[in-house]
């Protein structure tokens, strides 16, 4: 995935834990993200089951794994790893493994248009029928996703689906089965040997 798709999945996380209050300062707001967000990135790791539809364009749905700035995916097509420095792909149809450095856009069509930097945005959230909502809202001239809204099950603390606006275009990410906690680092390193057999392409600078 995917890499700036990833890294919205991390709205999700900002769940509220602050109870009894209706509205939330933007401080507030920011600083419950910036809280979640370290859970999702931090030194302990997590996954979460995801489900994407827009309309059109793409659908896809599958299981990713997150720890610092290593990430790992599976859906219904492709097994991804990234350990940090390189990023490789395995088609699972064509039997073709990519292999890209984390720097290229290139390793994802879909990158570009989901890029993602918590600083570009403005921040409020809200309580709602069983849910705490965060809005994320993008600053002047910030390309990519221009709204986020969040939302979080109260009784749980639990993300549960994510809605984003990109351009002109919206779709909505549900999030299920949430772990935080305890992924070993071997999570994101490449099983290479499974993958003996494959074709490989090599799309790193020599």
């Amino acid at each position: 995935m995917k890499k700036g798709l990833l890294l919205l999945l991390l709205c999700v996380m900002a769940g509220l834990s602050v109870m009894g209050q209706q509205a939330y300062t933007a401080d507030e707001a920011r600083r419950l993200f910036d809280e979640k967000y370290k859970m999702v990135f931090g030194d302990e790791g997590c996954t979460l089951h995801y489900a994407v539809n827009i309309i059109g364009i793409y659908k896809t749905e599958g299981t990713i794994w997150y720890k610092q700035n290593k990430s790992k995916f599976i859906d219904e097509k492709y097994n991804a790893w990234n350990d940090g420095s390189t990023y490789t792909r395995v088609d699972r149809n064509k039997r073709l493994v990519d292999v890209y450095s984390i720097t290229d856009e290139a390793r994802d069509k879909y990158a570009s248009k989901f890029t993602f930097e918590p600083d570009n945005y403005t921040y409020s959230a809200h309580e709602e029928k069983g849910q705490y909502v965060i809005t994320l809202k993008a600053k002047k001239g910030v390309k990519g996703v221009k709204e986020a809204k969040c939302f979080i099950d109260k009784e749980t603390g639990y993300p549960e689906s994510l809605r984003v606006k990109v351009f002109i275009f919206s779709t909505t990410i549900k999030i299920s089965n949430f772990y935080h906690g305890d992924i070993p680092d071997e999570t994101f390193v490449f099983p290479e040997q499974l993958y003996a057999d494959y074709t490989y392409i090599d799309h790193r600078e020599k």
